[in-house]
């Protein structure tokens, strides 16, 4: 990709989030709600159940010297490894009851533990951005069986990574939203025909909003781990390059 190229995906960044930022005050002042998630609503409830995992946790680790999580191999990606067990809280008796919004209740959301050896902290990982991201990597698949090993490959928004096109995959009725912004969300693959949900947007919105400065070394998904209580549950690595966030494929 062009520096041309970085300048103008920059410039609709920007562009976008300062709707956002507009859009939210207008929110704020009316007292209205996302008609269609009800997003308020639903931050806080994840807010709520948050602070008593990461209470029970706190206590399980002082009194059993170990952590609640289930285990996880080494190939299970960085934010969908250390699931809290639920269970095993409740059944010792830290939580009288497990959340709704958990799935093991029902819900549409895993609780993990981030920084699990230095500051174990709680985090939610959204199942309904796992199960959309699973849905379009079958209809991937599909593709590449039907065409010779050939992907449904869109625009090349990063080095090597193209958008999913939608006409091609036939998924044009999954659509995404995301879990930070509630803005849509682009379904990227890399050239193997991995799908990962696109995170540029919120990323690029958090950096504008707290004047962040970013290194090129460091993985600009952690600056939304550390803002909110959510993981960029199916996503690549982020880089700063230029003035934007470019999602890079993980070396093996």
């Amino acid at each position: 990709m062009t520096q041309a190229q970085f300048a103008r995906r920059s410039g609709r960044f920007r562009k976008a989030a300062a709707a956002v930022m507009v859009a939210l005050l207008a929110v704020s002042l009316t007292g209205c709600l996302y008609p269609e998630e009800k997003k308020s609503e639903n931050s806080v409830s994840y807010r709520e159940s948050v602070k008593r995992i990461q209470s029970a946790v706190d206590d399980f680790q002082k009194d059993q010297g170990i952590l609640p999580i289930l285990n996880a191999d080494e190939s299970t990606p960085k934010y969908e490894k250390f699931r809290v067990d639920m269970d095993q809280l409740q059944k010792r008796g830290y939580i009288d009851e497990i959340p709704s919004t958990a799935f093991e209740k029902g819900g549409s959301a895993y609780f993990l533990i981030q920084n699990e050896e230095t500051d174990p902290t709680v985090k939610v990982m959204d199942l309904i951005t796992v199960q959309k991201v699973n849905d379009v990597q079958r209809a991937v698949n599909q593709y590449k069986i039907a065409h010779d090993g050939k992907l449904p490959a869109g625009e090349e928004v990063y080095p090597g990574i193209h958008t999913v096109d939608p006409a091609l995959a036939k998924t044009e009725s999954i659509e995404l939203k995301s879990i930070y912004s509630g803005q849509d969300m682009n379904f990227i693959m890399d050239q193997a025909g991995v799908v990962y949900a696109d995170y540029s947007f919120d990323i690029m919105q958090l950096i504008d909003k707290e004047g962040l400065k970013p290194s090129k070394e460091e993985d600009l998904r952690e600056e939304l781990v550390k803002s909110s209580d959510f993981v960029p549950v199916k996503s690549l690595p982020y880089h700063w390059s230029g003035d934007s966030p470019v999602a890079v494929v993980s070396q093996p």
